[in-house]
């Protein structure tokens, strides 16, 4: 018994239920199958801190509606889903919750914040997935995966001990980016640039020999009690003289040399830069080539240590501003200048970060760069849009050293072991019980964690079953397609692609699919700070999933940021209801013994119009959806399911299906036929009403999600009829849009009179002219047959395939209606002059707000416009 459809579609009482239902038939599962080529997307794991935002929305209908698509083509089509420990981000949540305890990380130890940390995953982890599946993602929950599992640890300490072994993991003392929130060094990748307004102190430094002065310029002043060296470039004529000598570095006393190198700019400010190596990137480099002291002088909070002498425990900005006031007192300040430049800041708190000298754990990135650069450039991998290959090819081109140990207590610990009595170091992946050099059983392990996208990086590979050989890691490697926002190119998307390389020998996707960011209403970013965030959970309460879906997708063009606006939300739920009415429709026109959809032996014109529209289509969406225009796919389904098929074919189908039989039941079969296959495009992108509506109409499958994707059929290409019938169809708008310009009602009919070079057409779209325009009746003749004819009381009608002419007095009493639009042309001419004396008064113009006038001023040229298309009316008539 054919299932019956509530008169109004509610989302809240289907999409839980036929969630669970594809779930329980495992409708998700993937799993090697040497029938089937497969198709593979690797979720990028959200973080177990989160919680379901636009952006995760916008990348989940992405990919799931692209997995779905790949599913019904045939494809062994798996979507790995997981999440990621995200060590600052949840260290951060733990220690704040811990805070508002009065417990500190030191009151518990290293275990004892790793128990609860643990158990603060299990509590709040699961709650962004379980949001992901009121989406409606269509992952392989069997497979789930978390970046801290026993599988994805051990591929992250596989990878740290191969790299370790061959030279690419080192320890070292570097210039990192460290913040002082997190306390922890954070990756290049990992700060933020934004342009601040800030100053340019110039500052003199007093020659030791008493001979004059060298004057700098900083924008932090603080950190001159770390200063090792003044630099000169070494072609500097002006300061040639003095390389080799020495300056009093000010307020410290301390004697410091004057050095020629050809990092300074001889052109920018004085020519004469201050060095301090442990404070800086490039004078760290300077340091390193005059062997130059590093001296720190920062904590890890950012306050001043005991190297700051008077200065030490203040925070920095506050020993800024003191070492200012002392410069100044003491005549060393020259200036202040004003200075606009771009500051660093952590990507996770927004705290700007400070560079400072740190030993750390690092990958040599030139050699991994290198081969990753290369398989975008033979084409192994490309970008979609294009475009992001170039941000690709730059970051990786000019990659530096990646700092990889942070400072945390969550997350992967660094495979390291230090010998306490003979200092050797050991990198193994189990941790060793005696030193290999001396013996000694006194080993500690490195205290500090990897970051993050260490483990991010592996995802495509560890999730497979790497380092094993496993069989799905040998059907489903490499994977097909990475979505993802082009924010994420530098730390994710990188990182995956050399490591895909080094460790499988291929990249790990062929394409990579970059989408935008979804702004508000106004083009602005979504933040706190502006409060303008939008839960994607209270728009499913509201809407439903799939007409969010739908909103995401119709507004997506790959590469390109979009505004949500809920207008367009509530047009998506319309078009739901929209496809629930139509389907109500067909079925209370249904006969009995139609059970699958096929289509019958004889088409009339309008049968062969409607297929014909929908093989192209069919032809059109599949096309777009191979390239990831997902919102030109979506309009093109928008326009025919709207248009197409309910505002004409439905319409045209009505007399048919009440007349009774044959033709009847031909048009109930082609109407099944078209709207099956109108479903199955539709389902990847609104997957709960498609599921819906498949299980209530005849059909050939079980669920929607596992149907067979529909293909382009040359028999069904009619390129005459629909050409053809398309001719008499802009006949009927065309009429359509005459009479409601004059104001007749549809229940008024009037005679037609059509002269055309396409008599056949004509004559055999008669009935349709009389059924859609309201025609009494319709003569059809040649074009060039007008003799004997008087047409000159006639509403004339201009097509590109015919002259249409319809009886005056068929269609309104002439007089009536001029004597209408006399009286409307009246009240018109008032309404103008009213606001016309308005803006012509100074006293209005020069009292009244801008926007007053303003709005006054667009009233009057509505009012002009109006009077302009009565007097056309009126001149018509009069004709």
């Amino acid at each position: 018994m054919r299932k019956e459809l509530e008169k109004v579609y509610d989302p809240k009482q289907v999409e839980d239920k036929t969630y669970a239902n594809w779930v329980e038939k495992n409708y998700f599962h993937a799993a090697p199958n040497p029938e089937k080529k497969p198709y593979t997307i690797v979720m990028p794991p959200p973080n177990i801190t989160g919680q379901l935002h636009l952006g995760h929305a916008l990348d989940c209908t992405l990919q799931d509606s692209i997995i779905r698509f790949k599913r019904m083509q045939g494809f062994e089509a798996l979507w790995l889903p997981g999440t990621d420990h995200a060590s600052i981000a949840t260290e951060a949540k733990i220690v704040e919750a811990m805070r508002a305890e009065g417990v500190t990380k030191d009151d518990l130890g290293r275990e004892g914040f790793l128990e609860r940390a643990w158990k603060w995953k299990e509590t709040y982890g699961g709650r962004i997935v379980s949001q992901l599946k009121k989406m409606g993602s269509s992952c392989d929950w069997e497979r789930e995966r978390f970046t801290m599992d026993e599988g994805c640890s051990e591929a992250v300490k596989e990878v740290f001990v191969r790299l370790y072994e061959k030279g690419l993991i080192y320890r070292g003392e570097r210039i990192i980016n460290w913040c002082p929130h997190c306390k922890t060094s954070i990756s290049d990748a990992e700060v933020e640039f934004e342009e601040h307004d800030g100053h340019f102190w110039h500052i003199r430094y007093p020659l030791s020999d008493g001979s004059g002065y060298m004057e700098i310029a900083t924008t932090r002043p603080e950190t001159l009690l770390g200063d090792t060296a003044l630099a000169v470039h070494p072609d500097d004529e002006r300061y040639k003289a003095l390389v080799g000598k020495t300056v009093i570095l000010p307020l410290v006393g301390r004697e410091i040399p004057i050095v020629a190198d050809a990092y300074v700019e001889m052109d920018f400010g004085t020519g004469v830069v201050k060095i301090t190596p442990a404070h800086d990137p490039n004078d760290f480099e300077v340091g390193l080539r005059h062997d130059l002291p590093i001296i720190n002088v920062m904590n890890d909070d950012a306050t001043i240590n005991e190297l700051g002498g008077k200065y030490a425990g203040m925070e920095r900005y506050e020993c800024r501003k003191q070492i200012v006031a002392d410069l100044e007192a003491e005549g060393f300040l020259v200036r202040v200048e004003d200075h606009k430049h771009n500051v660093g800041a952590c990507y996770r708190c927004d705290t700007t970060i400070e560079p400072r000298i740190s030993k750390q754990w690092f990958v040599k990135m030139e050699p991994l760069a290198k081969p990753a650069i290369e398989a975008v450039r033979s084409g192994q991998t490309k970008f979609v849009p294009d475009r992001f290959s170039k941000i690709y090819y730059n970051w990786m081109e000019n990659i530096k050293d990646w700092c990889i140990s942070r400072q945390l207590w969550w997350g992967h610990r660094i495979p390291a072991y230090y010998c306490q009595d003979c200092g050797e170091v050991i990198v193994a992946k189990d941790a060793p019980h005696t030193c290999p050099k001396c013996g000694s059983a006194n080993l500690v392990q490195d205290p500090d964690t990897l970051d993050t996208w260490f483990s991010s990086a592996l995802w495509p590979f560890s999730t497979l079953g790497w380092p094993e050989n496993t069989e799905e890691l040998k059907y489903f490697y490499p994977t097909n397609t990475l979505v993802t926002g082009y924010d994420i190119i530098f730390f994710w998307v990188a990182r995956m692609m050399f490591s895909g390389v080094e460790n499988m020998g291929e990249p790990p996707f062929d394409t990579v699919f970059i989408h935008g960011i979804v702004r508000d209403a106004q083009g602005r970013k979504m933040s706190k700070s502006l409060g303008n965030g939008i839960d994607p959970l209270k728009v499913i309460e509201e809407y439903g999933a799939d007409a969010l879906r739908f909103t995401l997708a119709t507004n997506n063009s790959p590469g390109n940021d979009m505004r949500f606006v809920e207008e367009k939300v509530k047009a998506s739920r319309n078009f739901a209801n929209k496809i629930w009415n139509a389907t109500r429709f067909i079925l209370m026109n249904l006969s009995d013994e139609i059970e699958r959809p096929e289509l019958p032996e004889t088409l009339l014109t309008e049968d062969k119009w409607v297929l014909s529209k929908m093989n192209t289509l069919i032809k059109e969406v599949t096309e777009n959806l191979e390239k990831f225009e997902l919102g030109i796919a979506v309009q093109k389904l928008y326009d025919f399911i709207w248009d197409i098929l309910c505002d004409w074919y439905i319409e045209l189908t009505k007399s048919r299906i009440q007349a009774g039989g044959e033709s009847a039941k031909s048009a109930q079969q082609v109407l099944i036929y078209v709207w099956n296959n109108c479903l199955k495009l539709l389902h990847p992108i609104m997957p709960f009403i498609t599921e819906e509506i498949w299980q209530a109409i005849p059909n050939d499958c079980e669920s929607i999600m596992i149907a067979k994707w529909p293909e382009y059929k040359e028999e069904l290409s009619f390129a005459k009829e629909e050409e053809d019938f398309e001719k008499v169809m802009s006949a009927i708008k065309a009429i359509r849009n005459r009479r409601a310009e004059m104001n007749v009602p549809p229940s008024k009919k009037a005679s037609v009179t059509i002269k055309t070079a396409n008599i056949d057409v004509f004559e055999a779209g008669a009935m349709y002219i009389e059924r859609l325009a309201s025609a009494s009746e319709v003569t059809v003749s040649g074009a060039a047959d007008m003799d004997g004819e008087d047409f000159s009381g006639a509403v004339q009608v201009i097509t590109d395939a015919a002259r249409i002419f319809i009886p005056m007095e068929e269609l309104v009493d002439k007089e009536k209606e001029l004597a209408r639009l006399e009286k409307e042309r009246k009240a018109c001419e008032k309404d103008i002059n009213m606001v016309s004396q308005k803006l012509s008064s100074q006293g209005f113009l020069d009292k009244a707000p801008a926007q007053v006038v303003e709005a006054e001023r667009v009233k009057l040229e509505k009012h002009k416009e109006r009077m302009e298309k009565i007097l056309e009316s009126i001149a018509a008539f009069s004709k």
